[in-house]
Parts: structure tokens; sequence; C-alpha cells
């Protein structure tokens, strides 16, 4: 017990390191920051432009109406072409939202300041409802 009462800074400090360490892990478990449905609404108002990050045999298989395909892979060099507008919001899909993140940080590097990845990626979109195309 004295030990505890003479050290508790080291307790605290070891407990917020902890806490520390399972932010980023928690906060990408949805992976993105946009839901669905406010992705409807940039879409719709904002004129969004939908870049799906996944590989063409993914892509195939459903995706968001008008979407763009362009692999993480090829995204610094294809995403100009598709989206030449800068300051149009730029909203990027995959299956869960892991690879959108990582697309989004990309896009941001590119000047996409408006770039933003869709929490839950394809799986969320169907989880709402929302009409998926097939190729």
């Amino acid at each position: 017990m004295t030990f505890i009462v003479e050290n508790w800074y080291l307790i605290l400090l070891a407990v917020v390191s902890g806490g520390l360490l399972l932010v980023p892990g928690l906060k990408g478990m949805g992976g993105g920051s946009l839901q669905p449905n406010d992705a409807v609404a940039k879409i719709n108002r904002e004129k969004a432009v939908v870049v799906d990050v996944r590989e063409p045999e993914e892509y195939v298989k459903g995706h968001i109406t008008n979407a763009k395909n362009i692999p993480l892979s090829q995204l610094d060099e294809r995403l100009p072409q598709v989206a030449k507008n800068k300051a149009v919001p730029v909203i990027l899909v995959c299956d869960k939202g892991a690879r959108a993140v990582r697309a989004e940080a990309q896009a941001k590097k590119l000047g996409f300041e408006k770039a933003q990845a869709l929490a839950g990626g394809m799986k969320a979109w169907r989880d709402a409802g929302l009409p998926v195309d097939k190729a």
C-alpha cells in the first residue's frame, strides 16, 4: 500500500499511456468519418465525386452509382484526372473503410482538402439500404 501512495503518479502515467495507445485502434475501427446518409447529401447537394479504391474485381460485385474505380495503388496518378476540381468534395470508398482512410490521406496530400472516407465502407452503405450498382 505504501508503494501505491508514494508512486501514485507512476500508476497514473501508466494508465494514461495505456489509454492513449488504445485511441488509434478504436478510432480506426469504423474506418472513415463520413456516414452514408451524409455522403448522399454531399453527392446530391455539392456534386461530390465518389471514388471507389477497391480492386476492379471487388468493384464489379457492387458499387455506389456513378462511382469511379481507382485502385488504391493507382490513386496518386489517376485521382487528378477523375476529380479535376480540387474544391469539389471527394468521397473515398472501400469494402469496410480501412483502405479509404489511407486513400483520404493520399488525396489530401494531392491537394483535395475536402476528401473524406466513407465510414464503414460499402458494408455500411448496404446496411443503410442505399442503392448499389453492379457492373
